[in-house]
């Protein structure tokens, strides 16, 4: 899989995998917790704002976001003809901030290191039956799918574009889909095939 991880001596970088992925795990709850338009837009903003304390371009955020315009355009459709234009802007804005605050643990933190603090943290909960290395694999798995998303998504759109649908959402949607269940379908081949999950 991709691996986002970008070199540098900021003080994100030297922060502990686990103060990053706690801070993640919080802010990603507060963003769902809330309701407001305008406190989710001072809450992207501010993820935006880490970006340069990071020592990370914007362009960087901005490359997270690109290849996912088509679903926000979709996602944002959607709410809008069936609830509002506030809720659409308000579930596009959340989504975009979430995907924002992941990229920038995942461009700061080696995956190495995500897994095992994670490994490391669960262990206190074997006496409750929690298997710590597979809720590890489970959560890295899912961050790592966000930049493999937005590259395949960037793949169909390019071939779609040579056909003149790249503007048809069912035509960059549907290819996006069914990739993405084969592509979940070969990793869960490949766990069993090494018998982790007994």
């Amino acid at each position: 899989m991709l691996d986002l991880y970008s070199p540098g001596t900021s003080v994100l970088h030297r922060l502990s995998p686990g103060v990053k992925m706690l801070s993640m795990a919080l802010g990603a709850t507060l963003l769902f917790l809330n309701q407001s338009l305008l406190i989710t837009a001072a809450a992207t903003l501010g993820i935006l704002a880490l970006y340069p304390v990071a020592r990370l371009p914007l362009t960087k955020a901005a490359a997270q976001l690109r290849p996912l315009l088509v679903i926000f355009a979709l996602f944002f459709a959607v709410q809008w003809y069936f609830e509002s234009l506030t809720l659409a802007a308000y579930v596009v804005l959340r989504l975009a901030a979430l995907i924002l605050l992941a990229s920038l643990v995942t461009l700061t933190t080696r995956s190495s290191d995500m897994i095992d603090t994670m490994t490391r943290g669960l262990r206190h909960l074997k006496p409750l039956g929690v298997h710590p290395e597979k809720v590890s694999l489970a959560i890295s798995l899912a961050l790592r799918f966000i930049p493999v998303l937005a590259q395949i998504t960037t793949e169909v759109r390019e071939a779609q574009k040579v056909r003149g649908l790249e503007r048809s959402v069912i035509a960059v949607a549907m290819p996006m889909a069914i990739r993405a269940i084969k592509m979940a379908d070969d990793i869960s081949d490949a766990i069993d095939s090494r018998g982790y999950r007994s």
